[in-house]
């Protein structure tokens, strides 16, 4: 077969990043058919949205009737607000009492992790005003954020209506391990939580949203279900796991990527290629340079590892990676001419390269794959109308 021919001067950018918008439909239909009617989701899209974007995919879901949205930070929060999302948008990240204004301006539902923040957090709210909606983290074995189960207590006791300017709309937990087959420890988290949720019900006091489960824990633990769930990666088209391990849903990878070659070269066997002559030729090559290297997302770990797909076919990734060229080995790929289509991520012909490959590639998760290779690239967002 034969690779399309791009027109370099529409090209300002040497990676075309594309995001498919209708493949992020389909995995929020396919995680919201796993969940009892009525089970909110808080989509995590934090990162920008791992690299795909978080305003249009936002934009996407919010159309599809998601509850709301997670982000790490009231920086991500606020750019989401700018950009006309009006769905509840929690910040799961650190907060400082600097963070405060704007957390308020831009209507932005704090996860409180320490008794500073909280306090400080009184101290700032008007007293005479509908209370401020507010989500509780307690740390149940992650020891990342999150309080003890007792500091958990005493805000319950000291945030009852009708005086208190707060209102706890939500208690949450974040699972350490439940992507790994044995159980042992999710359920030790499990545990903690459902003993937490027993001293605040016999203490009196009405329960708010529950929520645990990311991904894996949507995926592997139903009882972990709760009133709430927080998929992350499953939205983007990859489900956590164990590559040992069948996935229990079908998902659409919704991130592609392609470069083109900018540049062909003969070698003569002997002839070194890129720094340090990591490569040297043992036979008459044909090499081509691409412009794209660790600066879009491609670590030099990929050097003699990875592959990228011209013609549907595979070229090995030689030489050094550079901070913007890789050098692949095209001598098996008859007819290859500068501007030819390179597929660095996503499908060409028969083949494809997905975030997993390149997770397995560098020893990482897909999750660091897609917000390095989404991360700086400008996108293009495709949707097909269904139906």
């Amino acid at each position: 077969m034969t690779s399309p021919t791009l027109s370099l001067g529409s090209h300002l950018s040497p990676i075309t990043v594309s995001v498919d918008l209708t493949a992020v439909c389909h995995n929020y239909q396919a995680i919201r058919l796993r969940l009892l009617p009525g089970t909110k989701i808080l989509a995590i899209v934090k990162a920008d949205a791992y690299g795909h974007g978080a305003i249009p995919i936002a934009q996407t879901l919010q159309g599809l009737g998601v509850f709301g949205f997670g982000v790490a930070s009231v920086h991500e929060g606020a750019l989401l607000r700018e950009g006309g999302i009006q769905n509840p948008i929690l910040v799961m990240g650190p907060l400082q009492s600097a963070h405060m204004k704007d957390l308020f301006q831009y209507r932005l539902t704090p996860v409180i992790s320490h008794r500073t923040i909280f306090s400080e957090l009184l101290s700032i709210l008007p007293k005479n005003v509908a209370p401020y909606p507010i989500h509780l983290k307690v740390d149940t074995g992650l020891h990342r954020l999150g309080m003890d189960p007792e500091h958990i207590l005493e805000i319950f006791q000291c945030t009852q209506p009708p005086q208190s300017p707060v209102t706890i709309s939500g208690l949450m937990t974040h699972f350490a391990d439940a992507d790994n087959p044995d159980s042992t420890f999710t359920t030790f988290q499990l545990t903690r939580f459902r003993s937490l949720i027993e001293h605040i019900q016999s203490s009196g006091f009405a329960l708010p949203d529950l929520h645990v489960a990311n991904s894996a824990g949507i995926l592997f633990y139903k009882e972990a279900h709760f009133e709430m769930v927080r998929p992350g990666l499953m939205l983007y088209g990859y489900a956590p796991g164990h590559p040992e391990q069948d996935s229990p849903i079908r998902l659409q990878p919704a991130l592609a990527a392609t470069t083109y070659i900018a540049h062909l070269r003969s070698l003569q066997p002997g002839d070194i290629v890129g720094y340090n002559a990591l490569f040297r030729a043992t036979r008459p090559s044909k090499i081509a340079i691409l412009p794209v290297g660790y600066t879009h997302g491609f670590p030099r770990k990929l050097t003699g590892i990875g592959h990228v797909l011209i013609q549907g076919k595979t070229a090995p990734i030689i030489g050094k990676i550079c901070m913007d060229m890789m050098m692949v080995d095209v001598t098996e790929i008859p007819g290859t001419t500068i501007g030819q289509e390179v597929r660095l991520l996503g499908t060409q012909g028969s083949r494809s390269i997905s975030a997993e490959d390149y997770a397995n590639w560098l020893e990482t998760i897909p999750y660091e794959v897609l917000c390095g290779i989404g991360g700086k690239a400008k996108k293009l967002y495709q949707s097909t109308e269904v139906g």
